[in-house]
């Protein structure tokens, strides 16, 4: 029997009327994700277009696990040169029984440093996901919806943006909360006006800043403290990186957010498929280069003013937030000069926060959740001028 055929021959089940009624959103979920719908519009007037919401949020997911593998890489390797260093030969938590018969903690071998990595990420995802799908579900059988592909999205952004050592508790705790206070209670998705996996990270961040900030959640080694580049920065220390070691990802961090190289690659491919905003991404870039600028030509003694636009663009999560996260169709400007809008704010407030604000090196996240707040306001003033300059031609 082909998985087809199965999935025909349960359908009835969960069909209204069927036993499994109320699990009709999480087996039409799984259906359509595996196979393209086979019902089609049935009315006079209709667009017809290759590019639906399935397949723009499937390459959405596909895309982010270039990040994903240069994250891993990169995590497994500062773990095992720090290993290394203090002379340890394995992990001292469970991952030591999956990982000891693989890899032998060498920093020089990829193999060694992805697997090292990944036995962080992949609890880290199946948590998220599954955590976050149970909801999904919960609020989609309740209100007779569907159970869509923007989820897949949603996890893995959410994922990206933790350090390795984020427990899996709160990693549950946090996309739950992004996913009911962020979408759900909202209408569900297409209703959102905010990013509800920067909503659940920055519920974390503030929940739980021990675990999500500092300098002991970086790399993944118990007890062992490294703070990041952009930490040191606004304390006025050595960034302890060259900016191309830095822009390839050799740098402790989230794990989306270390290789600015990764991301770049992801976001031309989300640009060559126009499915990312190529204007909500020019908009941040010069926000961040002008505001940057700015603070390059006055003095002062925050030794942040100093900090570069090239070295602004490779530190934190600003790469990965321009790519993924501020230009998510939905909580983004809808207009194309909104567009142009909303990305100049965002890039203007992550270096105003990271710069007038010492206490919060990072400022990309809020950045983002700001331009989600305006974004509406910003396409309505647009499409009111507008209406105003054709109204004068008149």
């Amino acid at each position: 029997m082909s998985l087809r055929s199965f999935m025909d021959g349960i359908a009835p089940h969960f069909e209204k009327g069927g036993k499994f009624e109320a699990l009709y959103p999480a087996y039409e979920a799984i259906d359509t994700a595996l196979y393209t719908p086979g019902h089609v519009t049935n009315g006079a007037s209709h667009a017809r277009d290759g590019l639906d919401l399935k397949r723009i949020m499937i390459t959405v997911w596909m895309v982010a696990f270039i990040p994903v593998l240069a994250g891993s890489y990169y995590t497994g390797y500062h773990a095992n040169e720090v290993m290394q260093g203090l002379g340890l030969t394995s992990v001292d938590n469970w991952r030591a029984f999956f990982l000891d018969g693989l890899t032998n903690y060498n920093p020089n071998s990829v193999w060694d440093c992805v697997v090292h990595g990944l036995a962080y990420f992949i609890p880290l995802y199946v948590t998220v996901f599954l955590a976050g799908i149970i909801f999904e579900i919960w609020f989609a059988s309740v209100r007779g919806h569907e159970v869509n592909e923007g989820y897949f999205v949603t996890s893995i952004l959410f994922t990206l943006t933790l350090p390795a050592n984020t427990p899996l508790w709160m990693a549950a705790v946090g996309i739950i909360f992004g996913v009911v206070i962020g979408k759900e209670v909202f209408g569900g998705t297409g209703k959102n006006f905010l990013n509800p996996a920067l909503t659940g990270r920055a519920f974390l961040y503030f929940a739980y800043p021990a675990q999500m900030s500092g300098d002991a959640v970086w790399v993944a080694v118990d007890g062992y403290t490294r703070a990041t580049p952009l930490g040191n920065a606004a304390i006025g220390a050595d960034y302890g990186v060259q900016w191309w070691d830095a822009f390839v990802g050799m740098m402790p961090g989230s794990f989306g957010e270390t290789s600015t190289l990764a991301i770049g690659i992801a976001g031309l491919i989300l640009l060559a498929t126009r499915i990312a905003s190529w204007r909500v991404m020019a908009g941040v870039l010069l926000g961040m280069v002008a505001t940057a600028s700015l603070f390059n030509i006055i003095s002062s003694s925050n030794p942040m003013f100093t900090m570069t636009p090239q070295w602004h663009l490779v530190l934190g999560g600003f790469a990965f937030g321009m790519v993924f996260m501020a230009t998510d169709p939905v909580s983004a400007a809808m207009t194309n000069t909104g567009r142009w809008i909303y990305g100049l704010m965002i890039g203007l407030m992550c270096v105003l926060i990271r710069v007038v604000n010492p206490a919060f090196p990072e400022g990309m996240m809020l950045a983002i959740l700001f331009g989600n707040l305006f974004a509406p306001l910003i396409d309505h003033f647009v499409v009111q001028s507008n209406i105003k300059r054709r109204l004068a031609r008149v």
